[in-house]
Formats: structure tokens, C-alpha cells, sequence
């Protein structure tokens, strides 16, 4: 039911402002319990989509609005390091003690991580097979881990072979790895506009250059510039997060993914596809990768467990598609094998079941806190703040009124112990300074909403200064 309202709220079809029908009276109209009417309502309430009002009842507020648009109309090649030292900074930023920190895409606390079971299993195989800590797990790793990643693969509508699955020290090890097998020094490769920043540091090392293509809040890639892009063979490779992307949290949609995995085929494209955060979409059935279109081999696809997990995990997996045999061999020239212990715990938890146990639940817990937190910012962000909406994941991108520089907010948040990661980090140039990622994987008790509160204030106050 909650779900429902907050679809209709959403599309508009409960515009702000309008009442809602009374706990006894809804009950009635839909023959269910007023047990779960209130809960329902305090459901929305949370989300920040209704408010209750005294001896009136309850109505919907005004929803924050969703951004609109690219704000990258044209590729644009990346000049520079500006963006890699900005990341430094923040970085170090997010070591400092007793910091809120809104700006690390790592989820913080018990509730979303299985640590008690997954401890339980690595005790256990501790004392059964002592002996794996005295071993690698060499490239590809090990079977049954690289089984369980092909059996997973289904329920994203790929078909992946375990013998093409290479075992790595986590996603980015993965994509490192698509990337030295794809291209040579020098060649362009198409990333996102906004984009996952660790990717500028990665493409630099190698020595290749990045070429930033629009990137739509909702629909994904610029497909159109895709294909001119590739006609005009200035590509060697895309990277590219369709599925839950980081930092939109938009998922692209069934038919862009098959014309994208047809623009791979037909210009011999390599696509490499990060699917890191695909399992944590908030609908099933899931939506499918694109390289589930792909019948040629020309999509490699990264993820890793960290995300759902544990961080500590350092384990991620890659299948090449028709570059599966020069990945093993560059991953046993990179860090050799992996941890054997590791890799069996997490081979075990997945086989029995306690990891789609774990999803079912994680799931929920983010899409109501990612809504929770977009109804605090629009609660106290200034008016005409845009946000996201996601469809996986716990991350909010945040476009502030244009007068609000996100740097300025981000070095005036530091100050009174909160970090954020300032939109600058995704992109080469000033696109994005007036964008904010936000991480809501973490528990919303009251450090976390007094952040908010004077994020929003500061805001506020930047608002102010550039109007005066």
C-alpha cells in the first residue's frame, strides 16, 4: 500500500497539497486492517511524502523534485589531473576521527552486512580446512566460487560460463584488468558524465585518455553520442555502470541496453560493463545487464562483494567474453592468486542460500532509507535542490540551486565535521559544481539527521551569499 501512494505521489497523481483519505476511512475502502493503514502511512511519513496535520489528518507534502537532464550535452575529452587531486583531498578528508561521513560509498553499520553469518562460516571453515591458510587461490580461482558467479549471473539475465570467470582482488582489480586486456596506451576510452572517479586515476595509470559522453539523471548514456563516437572510430573502449549506476543510481533502460549491446557487435566495440551494484536494485525481478544481449562476446562484465557483503572482502570477478584468456593471464601477472580462505567463505555463503536471504532484506532497508533521506532534504535543503531517484543502491545525487558552489559547501561542511563528495569529483570541469553525492547506508539515528540538517543550512546560507 505505502508503495502504491508513494508511486501515485510521485507521478503526480496525488499532487502536494491533496488529502489523503482518514486511517478508519482508507481501511474500510480497501478491506484491510487499521493496523496496516497506520503503518503504511508512518511509512510515507518517513519518506517524507505525506505530513500529519492536527485534527485535519494527513496530507501529501511537496515531493523533491528529480533532476532533468544531462548537464553534458557533448563529449568532451578530460584534460588534466585537477579531478584526481580534488579526490586526494576528500580522500583524506573521510580518515578524520569522529566525522560524519556522507561521502564514502561503503555502507556503515551490522544491519547491512550478513557479518554474523558469514563469521559463522568462516569459523567454521577454519576449523574443518585449517589448511587453506596456507594456500592461493590462483587465477581463475576457484571453481566453486567462479560456479556460484555463473549460477548468480542468471538471475541478471546473463548466461556466463565458469570457465570464462576470472576471480580478482575486488572490482576495481576487474576493471584494471578488462582495461589492459581492451586497449594499449593512448587509445580514448567513452566513460560517463558524471562518472565513478576512481576511473580517472585508473585510465591515467594505464596511459590511456578518457573521453566523457553525457549521462541522462533517469535513462543512462547518451547512446546517440555513443554511436557517432564509434562511426567516427574515436573509441577503443567504453566503460559504463547501466545497472544502478554510481553516482545517478539510475538503471538504463531494457532497450537502450540492447542497442547498446548491438553498437558493441556491430562496430567491435569492447564494452566494459560495471555491475557492482546491480544485485542491490530494489524491484524483481531485476533488471537485466546488457551483456544478457550480447552474443558475440564484445561485453566484459566487472562486479565485486564488497558492496553486499563485506567490505573486507576484497573479492571481485570478471568474465571477458572473448577476452577471457588474456584476463587470466594478466591477472596472474597483477597480484597472483587470491585468498583461498576468502574465496571458500564467500563460495559457501552464496551456495547456501544466506546471501539471497541477506538481498531480500538489504533491498528494503535501502530503498526506505534512501526515501528517508530524500524527504529530509527536501525538508531542509533550499528550495528549487533536485535529487535523484534511485532504483538500487544507497547513494543520492544531489543538484543544488546554481548558485551554490558544492566545493564551498563541502569545505564549509568540513568545518563543522561532516564530509561530503562534491560533484567536481566526477567529472573533468565545472559541470558538476553544483552537485552533491550523499551515502545513506548508514544508520539514520540523530548524527545522521542533525547532518542533513546543517548540510541543508549551510546550503542555506551559500544560497544567501550568492542572491546578496
Amino acid at each position: 500500500m505505502a508503495r502504491e501512494l508513494a508511486d501515485a505521489i510521485h507521478a503526480g497523481r496525488l499532487p502536494a497539497g491533496s488529502a489523503l483519505p482518514s486511517l478508519r476511512d482508507c481501511a474500510n475502502q480497501r478491506g484491510l486492517s487499521l493496523n496496516t493503514v497506520t503503518t503504511a502511512y508512518r511509512l510515507l511519513e518517513d519518506q517524507g511524502l505525506i505530513v500529519a496535520r492536527p485534527q485535519s489528518g494527513f496530507y501529501v507534502r511537496s515531493v523533491l523534485a528529480e533532476p532533468s537532464a544531462s548537464l553534458r550535452r557533448q563529449p568532451s575529452q578530460v584534460q588534466g589531473n585537477a579531478q584526481q587531486q580534488l579526490m586526494a583531498s576528500v580522500l583524506q578528508a573521510q580518515g578524520r576521527e569522529g566525522h560524519l561521513n556522507l561521502a564514502l560509498a561503503i555502507p556503515r553499520g551490522p544491519r547491512f552486512y550478513p557479518q554474523e553469518r558469514l563469521a559463522k562460516v568462516t569459523a567454521a571453515l577454519l576449523r574443518q580446512q585449517p589448511e587453506l591458510l596456507g594456500q592461493y587461490a590462483l587465477p581463475p580461482g576457484p571453481l566453486p566460487l567462479r560456479e556460484q558467479v555463473a549460477r548468480r549471473a542468471r538471475h541478471l539475465g546473463m548466461a556466463l560460463r565458469a570457465d570464462n570467470v576470472v576471480i580478482t582482488h575486488g572490482a576495481m582489480e576487474a576493471l584494471q584488468l578488462a582495461l589492459r586486456a581492451t586497449t594499449r596506451p593512448g587509445d580514448t576510452v567513452g566513460i560517463e558524465a558524471p562518472a565513478y572517479f576512481n576511473l580517472y586515476g585508473l585510465l591515467a595509470s594505464l596511459g590511456l585518455d578518457a573521453l566523457e559522453i553525457p549521462t541522462h539523471p533517469r535513462q543512462g548514456l547518451d547512446l546517440d553520442a555513443v554511436q557517432t563516437l564509434c562511426e567516427g572510430g574515436r573509441l577503443a573502449a567504453l566503460v559504463c555502470m547501466p545497472t544502478v549506476h554510481n553516482p545517478l543510481g539510475c538503471t538504463m533502460p531494457v532497450a537502450h541496453k540492447r542497442r547498446l549491446a548491438a553498437l558493441a557487435q556491430r562496430h567491435r566495440l569492447p564494452v566494459i560493463e560495471d555491475i557492482v551494484y546491480a544485485e542491490l536494485q530494489y524491484t524483481e525481478p531485476t533488471a537485466p545487464t546488457v551483456r544478457a544481449f550480447d552474443a558475440e562476446g564484445w561485453v566484459l562484465v566487472c562486479s565485486g562483494f564488497s558492496k553486499a557483503i563485506a567490505p573486507d572482502f576484497r573479492l571481485g570477478w570478471v568474465d571477458g567474453g572473448r577476452y577471457a584468456e588474456q584476463l587470466r593471464h594478466l591477472k596472474f601477472a597483477s597480484t597472483g592468486g587470491e585468498s583461498a580462505l576468502l574465496c571458500t567463505a564467500v563460495s559457501e555463503f552464496l551456495r547456501n542460500g544466506h546471501y539471497d536471504h541477506h538481498l531480500r532484506s538489504v533491498r528494503r532497508l535501502y530503498e526506505q532509507q534512501v526515501a528517508s533521506v530524500r524527504g529530509l532534504i527536501a525538508s531542509h535543503f533550499p528550495p528549487g535542490t533536485r535529487a535523484t531517484q534511485p532504483e538500487g543502491g544507497f547513494l543520492l545525487w544531489l543538484e543544488l540551486p546554481a548558485g551554490i558552489d558544492s566545493l564551498a559547501l563541502y569545505q564549509a561542511a568540513l568545518a563543522e565535521g561532516i564530509v561530503i563528495m562534491p560533484g567536481q569529483v566526477y567529472s573533468q570541469g565545472a559541470r558538476y559544481r553544483h552537485c552533491v553525492r550523499i551515502s545513506c547506508g548508514q544508520a539514520l539515528g540523530g548524527a545522521y539527521v542533525q547532518g542533513i540538517k546543517t548540510l541543508g543550512a549551510l546550503a542555506h546560507a551559500l544560497a544567501d551569499r550568492a542572491t546578496a
